[in-house]
C-alpha cells in the first residue's frame, strides 16, 4: 500500500476505530458480553474486513499482522467503549453511526487497495464493498444475528456508491483527500438516510396469500 501512502493509512485506521466502537457497542448493548467478549467482537468487527481485503488483493501479509497500529486501534476502541458504555447507552443511534462510518471509510480503502494491486475497476468496486461489509457480517454471525448486509436499510448500496466514486476519481487522475472524503461522505450520508427513513432496496414481490388480513403484496428488505 504505497501509492496512496498516508491518506490510505489514516482512512484505514479511522475505519478500524469506528468499527471497533461499533463492535464493542454491539457486544455490550445487544449481546451483553464480558470484557473478553467485548474486545473480541471489537477486533473482529474492526479488522475482519481489512484482512479479507488484503487476502483477496494479494496484499500479504495483511496490514493487521504487519502493522501494530491496526491491532492497537481496534483494542483501544473496544476498551474505550467497555469503560464508558453506560454513558453511551443513552445515544441509541451510535451503533448505526459508527457502523456507517466504518462502512464508508473501508469502502474507500478497499477500492484503493485493489487499484494499487492492479485489479480492474469493476473488481476494485466489488472489493470496496466486500471490505466495507466484511467486518459487520462477521460481527453479526458471532452474535447469532442475520447479517445486516442481507436485510438492512441500504447497506451494501452505499458501499457500492463510495467505492464507485473512489475508483472513478482514481481512474480519472483526481483522487486525493477531497475525493476520498467526498466518497466516504456520500456513502455515509446514503447509509444514514436509509437507516433514518427505513429505505430498502427492492425485494421479491409476494403473492399475498397467507393469514387473513395479509392480502397485500409486500417487499422483503434487502441491500
Amino acid at each position: 500500500m504505497h501509492g496512496y501512502g498516508l491518506l490510505h493509512l489514516v482512512l484505514d485506521l479511522l475505519g478500524t476505530f469506528a468499527f471497533a466502537l461499533n463492535g464493542a457497542l454491539t457486544a455490550t448493548r445487544v449481546a451483553r458480553l464480558d470484557i473478553v467478549g467485548v474486545l473480541a467482537l471489537a477486533m473482529v468487527t474492526a479488522l475482519g474486513g481489512g484482512v479479507l481485503r488484503d487476502v483477496l488483493a494479494g496484499a500479504l501479509p495483511p496490514a493487521t499482522f504487519s502493522d501494530w497500529r491496526y491491532l492497537a486501534v481496534a483494542v483501544a476502541g473496544g476498551m474505550v467503549t467497555f469503560l464508558i458504555w453506560r454513558h453511551l447507552e443513552r445515544y441509541t443511534t451510535l451503533i448505526t453511526v459508527f457502523d456507517a462510518a466504518g462502512l464508508s471509510l473501508f469502502a474507500v480503502t478497499g477500492a484503493t487497495t485493489a487499484l494499487e494491486y492492479h485489479i480492474g475497476a469493476p473488481q476494485a468496486v466489488l472489493l470496496g464493498v466486500v471490505t466495507g461489509v466484511g467486518g459487520g457480517t462477521l460481527r453479526d454471525v458471532l452474535v447469532s444475528r442475520l447479517p445486516t448486509v442481507l436485510y438492512a436499510d441500504l447497506y451494501a448500496i452505499p458501499a457500492l456508491l463510495g467505492a464507485g466514486i473512489t475508483v472513478a476519481c482514481a481512474r480519472t487522475g483526481v483522487y486525493g483527500v477531497p475525493a476520498a472524503l467526498g466518497a466516504a461522505v456520500a456513502c455515509f450520508t446514503l447509509r444514514m438516510i436509509g437507516a433514518h427513513y427505513g429505505l430498502n432496496a427492492p425485494g421479491p414481490r409476494r403473492s399475498g396469500r397467507g393469514p387473513a388480513g395479509s392480502g397485500d403484496s409486500s417487499r422483503d428488505s434487502a441491500s
